[in-house]
């Protein structure tokens, strides 16, 4: 998937025509990846409209000392925190893992996966 953002997507093909052949594919996917997720958290901010209520509910899902970190942030600079973007997302029956399986190719969703399975954060 391509970055949303024309200054994002030409950088990425610039850094790319810069590596050697046998790196291009690995980082090629790795901004694939990337790009699919940006676009998945920014359907939070950009389509959903978190509310107040959002971040209140999602607060109380945080371990205490994050949660009063967040707290006293407060809400507007919360609004990005990939956390609270991918709560609002699930609260709207978007999960990501669904996402990313509809929007990236079979190839990269499997990598995808991988990289959750390794991270132990296999939740699709």
């Amino acid at each position: 998937m391509e970055h949303p953002k024309k200054e994002m997507r030409e950088n990425q093909k610039r850094m790319l025509e810069q590596l050697p052949e046998e790196m291009r594919e690995e980082h090629a996917r790795l901004f694939r990846l990337g790009n699919a997720a940006y676009v998945y958290h920014s359907l939070a901010a950009e389509e959903l409209e978190p509310t107040e209520q959002d971040f209140l509910e999602w607060l109380e899902g945080l371990p205490e000392n994050i949660r009063m970190d967040m707290k006293a942030k407060g809400f507007e600079q919360c609004k990005g925190i990939l956390s609270f973007t991918r709560y609002v997302n699930e609260k709207n029956d978007i999960g990501m893992g669904e996402w990313m399986r509809q929007n990236l190719s079979k190839e990269d969703y499997n990598a995808y996966r991988e990289t959750a399975i390794k991270l132990g954060k296999d939740n699709t």
